[in-house]
């Protein structure tokens, strides 16, 4: 007796909104690296000071990651194929952890450029035009920062967070050799430039130890803020009932998505139409107070004891 096969439906449409193009903000990235590689390079041509050539350095290092977040970006945005069935968001997170290689790059050629020029201390030049440039360069940076740093919040993009606090640390970085080569001009000790561009190195490399960290956690599936499971659990204790029990609660992120999985067990004589009614509602109570959230509920019987065997899933 030959047996028929069920067609397989596929939805037309999504309940799920598309994710934001966030290219733009990449573009904003290598435009402020390009100018401020420029400024910054002219500052250190002026003056002369190891400090600048290093932050200098760390811009060439902005440009080369702000590249890299827009392919990230680029590849984040593709929706799932037949390879990748949850999408490509994940792309963001090694945007973020090869940003946090370049950036120990940048502070290692900073380090050592440093220990160089302080057993060669030189003399510096036009410190007061090198500065001017310098900061310049720093409010191109500053306003960018916060410009991505905002947006990679609002879209929860890594990869954005993670070049927006580059910029930052870019920031951080020419303000203190810009303190280091006032001093230099004022005491005339000429090592001081080397010893704050130093400093400067060992600073970047914290950010980079950092923005590593984060991007690994989030290869390994980690879990939403404790403060979003918090919410949602309270989601499912509103439907919770002698009839409804939820387990096996798990969430994870991956770059911009969201996702959120649970048993929910029902009474075995409830109908398939019934079963089905309540997951969609409590995935529409979901969606309500996290709107990207991916919902996936599995239905078991109440009664069977099977169904109690993965409740520490």
């Amino acid at each position: 007796m030959s047996q028929t096969t069920a067609p397989i439906i596929e939805a037309t449409t999504s309940r799920h909104p598309q994710p934001t193009d966030l290219r733009k903000f990449a573009w904003l990235s290598i435009a402020a690296a390009l100018v401020t590689i420029a400024l910054k390079t002219i500052a250190w041509q002026v003056t002369g000071s190891v400090g600048l050539l290093s932050d200098a350095a760390e811009s060439l290092v902005n440009l080369v990651a702000a590249i890299v977040a827009l392919v990230a970006l680029t590849v984040a945005m593709r929706p799932p194929d037949k390879n990748h069935h949850f999408g490509h968001s994940k792309a963001e997170y090694f945007s973020a952890g090869v940003e946090g290689v370049m950036i120990f790059v940048a502070a290692a050629v900073i380090m050592v450029s440093a220990t160089e020029r302080f057993l060669n201390p030189q003399p510096l030049e036009q410190v007061g035009i090198g500065l001017l440039v310098s900061v310049a360069a720093s409010l191109v940076n500053g306003a960018v920062a916060f410009v991505l740093i905002r947006a990679g919040r609002k879209h929860r993009s890594m990869t954005l967070v993670a070049d927006g606090k580059h910029l930052w640390t870019d920031v951080v970085t020419s303000a203190g050799v810009l303190v280091g080569v006032g001093l230099v001009w004022l005491t005339k000790w000429d090592r001081l430039d080397a010893i704050v561009a130093f400093a400067v190195g060992v600073n970047i490399l914290f950010t980079g130890w950092k923005l590593i960290a984060e991007s690994t956690a989030g290869l390994m599936d980690v879990s939403l803020p404790k403060q979003d499971n918090q919410m949602l659990r309270a989601v499912l204790e509103n439907f919770s009932s002698e009839e409804i029990i939820f387990h096996a609660y798990r969430s994870r992120e991956s770059g911009h998505r969201r996702f959120m999985e649970c048993h929910m067990l029902v009474p075995g004589t409830w109908t398939v139409q019934q079963g089905h009614d309540a997951i969609e509602d409590v995935t529409e109570a979901l969606r309500q107070v996290m709107p990207e959230l991916r919902v996936l509920i599995h239905l078991e019987p109440i009664e069977d004891p099977r169904s109690y065997e993965d409740i520490e899933v």
